[in-house]
């Protein structure tokens, strides 16, 4: 029976998912990318190096790993470009990639609108990164959209590229932007085609292949499920779905080939952006868990706000995604503090709820009802084992699976692969 493994953010993203996929792309045969666009980064480290993906699959340092990028995402063919050149400067060179041609597009006018969009909305800000993801998604929706394998078919890219510019010059005259001229846009892209085209495939094909010849494979969303356009804290949210039950459509597969999901979640909260966040800390607690984690983000540079873990989200996430076990990152960050909280319910309007309301009017009145544990003074980054750990550092994890009903299936306690321990024996097997 082959092995598939979901790897999802389960808070507001940049929870780790990076270091794990590509813990586990060294021993996957394909590694698939099902959502989002180049708004999202991984930051990789191995052998004292460090690296930072947008929308390029983590499997892409492994040679042997064939790596996916699905239907479900929006594509930014300049920014993969770009991408790929930096890797090539880094020395990554041997990979193997491919590109759905199912994928929509991010054009250039996508990343031009966000930015004039986001200045409209005033002091009520989305927090948007301005990488043209959300108008990408909304061309795809209304069907005006350019996707992939457009480019294959220069009369048809043509014709679509004519059409799209009818309507997205007239937004942009409307909004006082800068309209694009047809034929420059063209040959720039039918220049990309050329570098592109032999990596624009039918990845469902190629994915469902992998999936009846019992090979290794490796899901990867990005963002993170409070960043679901669904259900996350909407409206400041993305524009798709990181869900593991997104996989089937973004990858092409039946739903049936689902059948281990492990939740990335860090050892604290932090989040990017605007929106409410309800165990946000703004004392020098906070400054030091984001010196110390590094927490910055990897797209935009911006300092993440920062809070304590909160088990209501984490259970609401589990709940929505079927997550079998936890990935606790950068748990080492948390060593040398007196105290530790986990929030574990909030209070709404003078009553105790478990799980996160579908409003930001509510969620922005919820107050974390939190529980203090002892901390631990002990450097953990060595450990190899979770018997290793402190008693307080292990008390902690237990008081997560107990609020969460998850076991906890891996611990990081560094950024770099080696010093990643794996509890759980299926995640062992993979």
């Amino acid at each position: 029976m082959s092995e598939r493994l979901v790897v999802i953010g389960s808070q507001w993203g940049d929870e780790g998912k990076g270091k794990i996929t590509d813990y586990f792309a060294c021993r996957a045969d394909m590694v698939v990318r099902y959502q989002g666009g180049n708004n999202a980064g991984h930051s990789v480290m191995f052998n004292g190096h460090k690296y930072s993906l947008q929308s390029i699959p983590s499997g892409i340092f492994n040679p042997a790993t064939v790596n996916v990028m699905g239907n479900g995402m929006v594509v930014n063919p300049e920014s993969v470009l770009v991408e790929l050149e930096k890797l090539h400067n880094q020395g990554i060179t041997d990979y193997q990639l491919y590109i759905s041609d199912r994928a929509a597009m991010v054009m250039p006018w996508h990343s031009a609108l966000d930015g004039a969009y986001e200045c409209l909305k005033g002091g009520k800000l989305i927090g948007t990164t301005k990488k043209g993801i959300g108008p990408a998604y909304s061309d795809k929706y209304s069907r005006v959209g350019l996707r992939m394998g457009d480019l294959l078919e220069p009369e048809y890219f043509a014709e679509r590229l004519k059409a799209a510019l009818d309507e997205k010059n007239m937004e942009l005259k409307m909004l006082g932007l800068d309209t694009y001229d047809f034929q420059t846009v063209y040959d720039r892209y039918m220049e990309i085609a050329k570098i592109l085209g032999p990596r624009i495939v039918d990845t469902s094909d190629l994915i469902n292949k992998a999936l009846r010849s019992d090979k290794k494979i490796l899901f990867e969303g990005a963002q993170g499920m409070m960043l679901c356009i669904d259900h996350g804290t909407y409206p400041f949210v993305t524009s798709s779905t990181p869900s593991s039950a997104s996989v089937p459509v973004g990858a092409g597969i039946s739903p049936k080939w689902i059948d281990n999901v492990l939740g990335v979640a860090k050892a604290y909260c932090t989040r990017v952006g605007e929106g409410p966040f309800p165990t946000e800390l703004f004392d020098e607690i906070a400054h030091e868990i984001r010196e110390r984690g590094h927490e910055y983000g990897t797209v935009t540079g911006r300092p993440r706000r920062v809070g304590w873990f909160d088990a209501v989200v984490a259970r609401y996430t589990s709940r929505l995604a079927g997550i079998d076990n936890w990935a606790l990152m950068l748990f080492d960050v948390l060593s040398g503090l007196d105290k530790v909280k986990i929030c574990t319910h909030y209070e709404l309007d003078g009553k105790i709820i478990d799980t996160p309301p579908s409003t930001i009017s509510k969620l922005a009145r919820c107050k974390p009802v939190f529980i203090e544990m002892d901390g631990w003074k002990e450097d953990i980054t060595g450990i190899k084992s979770f018997d290793e750990l402190p008693e307080a550092a292990k008390a902690y994890v237990r008081k997560i699976e107990e609020l969460t009903e998850v076991p906890v299936g891996v611990i990081s306690v560094g950024p770099d692969r080696t010093q990643t321990v794996i509890i759980s024996e299926k995640l062992k097997n993979f």
